[in-house]
């Protein structure tokens, strides 16, 4: 049984790329040693940005990287309770079962997650309010520098990272790398956040 969709009723690019995405990975059988299962090395948490897709940004096939995409890119601290934790069961998924060894926390520039946080219009939304609550607002930076606050909410995702026990326990023993990143998506450079200057350097590749 098959449906034939109206494409006219829907965003063409949708069914163009899908073509596109059929021909190229039947003909080539990019899939075919991960139809059964996955072994990404590297995992990405990273913003609901539609600008900002860490499979295009990386340039990476089916199975190479396995992401967890939320408003603002923000990594909660660890909580051992009956709530639903979507982005800490990724965590949890990719890191314990999927064994990957690098984690890429990526945040961006001009991100509406941040914006909504730090112009605290959002209360009267559902789930939005909350959400954005978790991400610390720095006194001394200005509501306006929304880029800076988004470079501050990296790190404390960063640090949040380090109350999950098995991601602690993996980063001491050198199994796990932590990667806070930072993209302007205005020139498309990417910065790292460097601990001991306590600030972001640009990545040179």
């Amino acid at each position: 049984m098959s449906t034939k969709y109206n494409s006219n009723k829907m965003y063409p690019k949708v069914f163009d790329g899908y073509q596109k995405f059929k021909k190229i990975y039947s003909e080539n059988k990019q899939f075919s040693g991960n139809i059964h299962e996955q072994n990404p090395e590297v995992m990405v948490v990273s913003c609901s940005d539609s600008r900002v897709d860490p499979a295009i940004l990386f340039q990476c096939d089916p199975g190479e990287i396995f992401v967890i995409r939320n408003m603002a890119n923000i990594i909660p601290p660890y909580e051992n309770d009956n709530g639903h934790h979507g982005t800490s069961a990724g965590l949890e998924y990719g890191v314990c079962f999927l064994q990957v060894k690098h984690l890429i926390i990526l945040g961006h520039s001009s991100c509406g997650g941040v914006k909504a946080r730090v112009s605290n219009n959002m209360k009267h939304t559902d789930f939005i309010n909350d959400w954005v609550n978790q991400i610390n607002i720095c006194d001394s930076i200005p509501n306006t520098d929304v880029d800076s606050h988004s470079k501050k909410s990296i790190i404390h995702s960063f640090n949040n990272c380090m109350t999950f026990p098995w991601i602690n326990e993996r980063v001491k023993s050198g199994q796990l790398y932590l990667h806070p990143w930072y993209l302007d998506i205005s020139d498309t450079q990417l910065y790292q956040y460097n601990k001991n200057i306590d600030d972001f350097d640009k990545i040179e590749v």
